[in-house]
């Protein structure tokens, strides 16, 4: 069988492959040089494309941050308007009780009046007693009540609350509020993961928080324009934006206001403050007592007990008490003003001279 297999192979004559001819060649070519230019519109579609989702996110951001605005305007309203409804209910119940209360001191004075008067004038019939089997003072008092009462005004035309309906009132029982919505639940806000691992959440009031990537560093910008920041080294910044002021904390309890004329005011846990004007004059408080430094050199210094002390760039001091008021210089001089009006001066050389409450020399002394 294998020997005829083989007789039938070598029987088949094979026919040489034939010339596609010019013309199939030149289709070929077309075909070839057209695969390019396809691959080529296909890229552009493609970037046309991705220029296109680019914008779409954008428009989508920018519609976010309008729902958020949109949303925080609308929390507002039904905020105050449960307030304004709270406000209306407590005006209705106050009504409500000053109407009980008149009745009640209406009807405590009515039989105190009838019983003075007793024999002498007829009694009315609402107002007898538990005997005639009619109502009490208390209870009969209320009819002229409801009878006299003044026509309510525009805003007091509320229907009244059926005490049925009262638990189903905002603020009382289990009341129904208005729904409030959550910045922690996680649909309300927008999470996005930047490229340098920086992770930045969008809240519906349009608060936006941003975190480092190493997450040792946040920065909260709040819808009201206030900024807080928490740095690596622990500091937290917090920007007022209407006072326009700094208040910052670090790790050591050590706080800091710095104002807009660039005052700062530094607190230490110990108590003690130190103000920095803008002028270069810097106060300290510590224990009772101040001290100043201003820009000339001069220094004061502040006892608890009043006593001032102040030191002149130029060498010279002067003395605060209750008792006199001293100036030193640096040649070893001394003028001293005591409270009587006596002066007394001690001059270097030794020699000492003291006036009276008029001026006049009382005493002289020289060195000897």
């Amino acid at each position: 069988m294998l020997t005829s297999h083989l007789e039938a192979i070598e029987g088949v004559e094979v026919s040489p492959v034939e010339d596609p001819g010019p013309g199939a060649r030149a289709d070929l070519e077309d075909i070839t040089a057209r695969v390019p230019i396809e691959d080529l519109r296909t890229e552009q579609m493609l970037q046309q494309l991705q220029h296109q989702v680019s914008d779409l996110r954008v428009e989508l951001r920018k519609q976010a941050a309008q729902w958020s605005v949109a949303h925080s305007e609308l929390q507002d309203q039904i905020d105050a308007l449960t307030k304004q409804n709270l406000a209306l209910q407590q005006e209705l119940r106050a009504r409500g009780s000053q109407g009980a209360a008149a009745t009640e001191k209406l009807s405590a004075s009515l039989p105190r009046t009838c019983g003075s008067r007793a024999l002498g004038v007829h009694k009315p019939s609402r107002l007898l007693g538990e005997s005639s089997g009619r109502k009490s003072p208390a209870q009969a008092s209320d009819v002229p009540l409801q009878e006299k009462k003044a026509p309510a005004s525009k805003k007091d035309t509320y229907p009244s609350v059926p005490e049925s309906s009262k638990a189903r009132l905002p603020g009382q029982g289990q009341a129904r509020r208005p729904p409030r919505f959550s910045a922690d639940r996680r649909v309300e806000q927008v999470e996005l993961t930047l490229s340098d691992g920086r992770m930045i959440v969008t809240f519906p009031n349009g608060t936006r928080k941003e975190t480092s990537t190493d997450k040792k560093t946040t920065i909260i910008k709040f819808y009201n324009g206030d900024v807080k920041k928490i740095k690596p080294d622990q500091r937290v910044i917090y920007y007022f934006s209407d006072a326009q002021t700094t208040y910052t904390t670090y790790p050591d309890g050590v706080e800091t206001v710095q104002f807009p004329n660039k005052q700062i005011e530094k607190f230490y846990p110990d108590g003690s403050k130190e103000t920095a004007f803008p002028d270069g004059t810097v106060t300290r408080l510590k224990a009772g007592c101040e001290e100043t430094v201003f820009p000339d050199g001069t220094i004061t210094h502040v006892k608890r007990n009043g006593d001032k002390t102040i030191v002149f760039s130029n060498g010279q001091k002067e003395i605060h008490t209750a008792q006199f008021k001293r100036r030193e210089f640096p040649d070893g001089t001394s003028k001293t003003v005591y409270c009587n009006g006596c002066q007394e001066t001690k001059y270097s050389s030794g020699r000492v001279k003291v006036k009276d409450q008029t001026g006049k020399v009382i005493l002289d002394q020289k060195q000897k």
